[in-house]
């Protein structure tokens, strides 16, 4: 942008409420200059079509995932979980090429945009060539990933994944792991490698895969190198009961017991936390760190529900990912949220907190929204001076929420709308497409060549 954009819209989401007549000034870096309410539009705005709605980061992907999407839902064997799922979704990751890679992320972060999100932190561990040896460029993967967010114009944070072995007591991957091997230096050095580029829209940090692939020396290897860097480290934790059963055998802790050992910070964002206990999540509120749930992947996977009321009771910043991106909009993963846990404990509304925030849909967006600016890296996020002038633009009618009363719009976004909610998506001030059907063809062409018919 070379010059001070003006929008204005008749409503828009600030500070937890629908707000009328709202000025938003982008500055030329692609920032907000000014967010106001109350005030008429002025000559030369232009005068948006709908409520504005401030986009979330989806804060946890796995873009090779999006291949593998729709075909893991037939059972022939007695048994189905999480660990028979890993093991077919081996079979995606040792086959796809960098171009390949380009191609299927393209599509994704797409798709990603038309859900709303227009930031995404790929967690991202598929490495090596097929083979297990380097590429010659050792970051062709991570190439691969940031040619298609700016191919699709969305934000990207690039979280290399240290990934050393196969399990809690095992040393070492397995051959079918062979593409994910990394240590410390290589996943520090990678994150500097890709901080140095400059690429428009996108940045990095670090993470470890988890504590039975990142063990001790591992972890503290990578605390060493990154210090006080001011760069987001996401782990997955405590996902799986057979997690918690293998590390308590191996520790003597549960997974997030353990992990608080290791000192975390704000810095620190912990992908699933499913499994926990409240003197846990005290651990983990008293530590500055957040959570990152996946309701739509967790659902899928048959993972369990995470502990809602404990997390926000806890005051623990949270967002949600689109993880194997079977789901891949905010709204329905802040629907299942609620869902997951008003069909465990049979009553309704739940996240919702009478007397202070009666709206479970304005509780939840809310705190996903204040948890998006550290999962992704960021100073500042929203509808806020400062933040990346990203934001929705809400299609009351195409989405089925003609004639709601105002002031329940949020509420019937998550729990009444149907189809698509965006009529535009704007990154750092500008529009992005949300549909594009010759890289559709050409995500088709791949998923071709993978599976055939």
């Amino acid at each position: 942008m070379s010059a001070t954009t003006v929008f204005h819209a008749p409503l828009a989401w600030l500070d937890g409420r629908w707000q009328p007549d709202v000025l938003l000034r982008v500055g030329p870096d692609g920032h907000w200059l000014d967010v106001r309410s109350g005030l008429p539009a002025p000559e030369g705005a232009r005068r948006l079509s709908g409520p504005v709605v401030p986009s979330l980061v989806d804060a946890h992907s796995h873009a090779f995932q999006r291949a593998f999407a729709g075909l893991a839902e037939q059972r022939a064997k007695d048994n189905d979980d999480f660990w028979s799922w890993r093991e077919r979704m081996y079979g995606v990751a040792l086959r796809i090429t960098p171009d390949q890679l380009r191609v299927i992320a393209t599509q994704l972060y797409t798709e990603l945009l038309a859900g709303g999100y227009t930031q995404v932190c790929e967690f991202h561990y598929l490495h090596r060539r097929e083979d297990g040896q380097a590429y010659d460029d050792e970051l062709a993967m991570s190439w691969a990933l940031a040619d298609a967010a700016q191919d699709a114009g969305i934000g990207l944070t690039l979280l290399p994944v240290l990934y050393a072995h196969a399990g809690f007591a095992e040393t070492g991957l397995r051959d079918t792991q062979r593409r994910f091997r990394t240590d410390a230096d290589w996943v520090w050095r990678a994150c500097q490698r890709i901080n140095a580029a400059g690429l428009p829209l996108v940045s990095a940090g670090v993470a470890l895969h988890s504590l039975r692939a990142a063990h001790a020396d591992d972890i503290r290897q990578l605390q060493h190198r990154v210090g006080t860097a001011a760069v987001p480290i996401h782990i997955h934790v405590a996902e799986q009961q057979q997690e918690v059963r293998d590390c308590l055998a191996a520790t003597g802790q549960r997974p997030l017991a353990a992990l608080a050992d290791y000192g975390l910070d704000a810095r620190w964002q912990l992908v699933h936390a499913t499994h926990s206990t409240r003197g846990e999540i005290d651990r983990i509120g008293a530590s500055g760190a957040g959570v990152v749930i996946c309701p739509g992947t967790e659902a899928n996977l048959g993972d369990g529900l995470a502990d809602l009321d404990g997390w926000l009771a806890a005051g623990v910043p949270m967002t949600v990912g689109s993880d194997s991106q079977v789901t891949r909009g905010w709204v329905e993963e802040l629907r299942w949220l609620e869902y997951g846990q008003r069909l465990g404990q049979q009553r309704r509304n739940v996240a919702a907190l009478p007397g202070r925030q009666p709206s479970t849909a304005a509780r939840l967006f809310d705190a996903c929204l204040q948890g998006s600016a550290a999962a992704a890296g960021m100073k500042t996020w929203g509808l806020v001076p400062g933040a990346r002038a990203d934001f929705l633009v809400l299609d009351v009618p195409g989405c089925g929420l003609a004639g709601l009363p105002t002031a329940s719009l949020m509420d019937g976004l998550i729990f009444a709308s149907q189809g698509q909610p965006w009529s535009e998506v704007f990154v750092a001030g500008q529009s992005r497409p949300l549909r594009d059907d010759a890289r559709t063809q050409r995500f088709a062409d791949v998923m071709q060549a993978c599976w055939g018919t």
